[in-house]
């Protein structure tokens, strides 16, 4: 790897970052840079799982203000998102992309559909449950088999998974969303950390280039906290939109 393109993964990665700790999908800036400096697809996405890691993990310090309050919310969707991510990141090292490469648009767009439509589709929920019962603060057993299938998805591949994560809790938890968007960077941290130490014994990786893509996206992390944080939900609502349709576009084009 020269100088140039060692620098084109750092700055990838303090992108993603960036972009991870707001809203996701960040894996779609770092998947093609890894791509074009010549590293094969699976070594790619591998890396770059192991790469985002420290980014994961300092947006969701960059965001611990928001999590005060959460601790068992954060548990309980954290149990789910380990098992899923295991499975996604087992679902990578032996089946074909094929599949998934045909359903993630859809599942992206659906995400997207959800979180313009939350507010009301939230409310209405809330009128049934106060009718019918007290509502469940961390979102019930849907929320836990759908933040699972979720991971699952993040563990092998997880382009554009925050979204998904977001349109989830958006529409189950009864909170604000900067709050629902701390829990959702502590998800991504362990997502990508348990499917990372799976890649470490069974799949092939370049250090190099985890290692640029670590320094940046822990970088990156600091710097989408400090701007995710200052959004108003509409807003950021309007920035998952922008960053999903450009996952669906660059998905659907490659």
């Amino acid at each position: 790897m020269s100088i140039w393109e060692a620098l084109a993964v750092c700055v990838a990665g303090i992108g993603a970052g960036t972009i991870n700790t707001i809203v996701g999908s960040g894996t779609l800036i770092t998947f093609p840079v890894l791509l074009a400096v010549g590293l094969p697809p699976v070594t790619a996405n591998v890396s770059n799982t192991l790469g985002l890691v420290p980014g994961s993990i300092s947006g969701a310090i960059g965001y611990r203000r928001e999590l005060r309050g959460q601790r068992d919310r954060v548990l309980r969707l954290s149990a789910a998102a380990l098992v899923g991510a295991v499975a996604g990141a087992a679902l990578l090292i032996t089946l074909p992309s094929a599949a998934f490469d045909m359903i993630v648009p859809v599942l992206v767009a659906l995400a997207l559909v959800l979180v313009v439509v939350q507010p009301r589709l939230a409310r209405a929920i809330r009128r049934r449950e106060r009718d019918g019962g007290a509502a469940h603060p961390h979102g019930g057993p849907v929320l836990l088999g759908g933040m699972t299938l979720a991971s699952m998805y993040g563990g092998y591949f997880g382009a554009a998974q925050g979204v998904i994560y977001l349109a989830l809790m958006g529409l189950l938890i009864n909170d604000d969303l900067q709050r629902i968007n701390a829990v959702k960077n502590i998800l991504g941290a362990i997502v990508n950390g348990a499917a990372a130490v799976f890649f470490l014994f069974v799949a092939d990786f370049d250090w190099t280039a985890v290692l640029l893509i670590a320094v940046g996206s822990a970088v990156g992390g600091q710097l989408g906290a400090r701007l995710g944080r200052g959004l108003p939900p509409t807003a950021l609502r309007a920035v998952i939109v922008t960053v999903g349709t450009a996952a669906i576009i660059q998905l659907v084009l490659d």
